[in-house]
């Protein structure tokens, strides 16, 4: 892991005392998977409209996160925001609905792909603009260092957002008042469909220096290093220190959503990623090497998490459209 700052004190002994279940782990991260292809299916079917992007091959960033995390923190993410929903507990039936703008979607069905939220769960919105989410999650710092309930604000950013303005405001802000926030950037490589080496100079992880905020590179298709280096970084943020960066060095297998066709890389490249650091296969063969699992235990809970997608888009296309009336409710009226 390559790091702009050490984590001073904070280590083993000042985390948070988890310890992360590799099974859970393997589950959360093969849901997120099957869920995705199975929204990537309806969506060539006509039944989902408007943009989807897919979460496919990142899993294991939100997956590690989320498992260390504590109940009190926050989340709000950018528009590639379905994984987040799954690993944080939201029922695939309401987050599928949602896609396909029923009523029994989690924003009954006026949110869709890019827009959901739940307040319940502690889940602050994916966000549509890029970089929108940042000043938004640092505001959500800002409310638990006022409320001094503990909590801290894991806001997701992509590498195309790094060079948006409100970005480094939000690191300014955060730095300057010691905000409990930890800024995820998932570096899947690409911006839509440009190059990270043709879009930005440097090191990700290193764009907080000049704010005094530590960053770290993290492999992001290992959910236990991802897993760890949260650890990390929330004992950090939560203990009053102020920000911390982690840089994911993911990839995403689809295009950058589900009209693109993702020209702009070779075959070659995507499969290389595939075959060689798949997070889910790779925690798979860690699983059945180190004896902490049998294959069929592990094909039965494939066959769990099937059905479990299958449930969600049958529960999705049984429901009805948002009634006309739905056009009045959840806005700001002012008299």
């Amino acid at each position: 892991m390559k790091s702009s700052a050490k984590l001073k004190s904070v280590g083993a002994q000042e985390g948070q005392g988890f310890s992360l279940d590799l099974l859970r782990a393997w589950r959360e991260m093969l849901l997120i998977r099957r869920f995705e292809e199975k929204a990537g299916q309806l969506y060539g079917m006509g039944h989902i409209g408007g943009f989807c992007h897919l979460y496919i091959g990142q899993e294991a960033v939100t997956v590690g996160l989320q498992l260390a995390q504590h109940e009190v923190d926050t989340v709000v993410a950018s528009y590639r925001d379905h994984g987040q929903m799954l690993a944080m507990g939201m029922d695939p039936n309401g987050v599928m609905a949602e896609l396909t703008g029923r009523s029994g979607g989690l924003s009954k069905g006026k949110g869709g792909s890019m827009h959901m939220f739940s307040r319940e769960k502690k889940f602050y919105g994916g966000h549509g603009i890029v970089g929108a989410q940042v000043p938004i999650g640092t505001g959500l710092a800002f409310s638990h260092k006022y409320k001094n309930d503990g909590g801290v604000c894991v806001t997701y950013l992509g590498d195309g957002a790094v060079n948006q303005g409100q970005v480094y405001e939000s690191f300014n802000m955060a730095a300057l008042w010691k905000l409990p926030v930890v800024y995820v950037i998932e570096n899947n490589h690409y911006a839509m469909g440009t190059s990270k080496n043709r879009h930005t100079v440097g090191d990700l992880y290193r764009r907080g220096e000049p704010y005094g905020i530590m960053g770290h590179q993290v492999d992001g298709m290992d959910v236990t290093k991802v897993f760890e280096a949260a650890d990390e970084a929330l004992a950090f943020a939560r203990s009053g220190r102020g920000p911390v960066i982690l840089e994911m060095d993911t990839y995403r297998y689809r295009g950058h959503s589900m009209s693109d066709p993702g020209k702009y890389r070779s075959k070659e490249e995507v499969e290389m990623w595939k075959t060689t650091r798949d997070p889910i296969e790779t925690l798979r063969a860690r699983l059945l090497g180190e004896g902490l699992m049998t294959d069929d235990k592990l094909k039965r809970i494939e066959k769990e998490i099937k059905e479990i997608v299958t449930r969600a888009a049958d529960f999705a296309l049984a429901s009805p459209e948002p009634d006309p009336s739905e056009l009045y409710t959840d806005i700001l009226i002012e008299s």
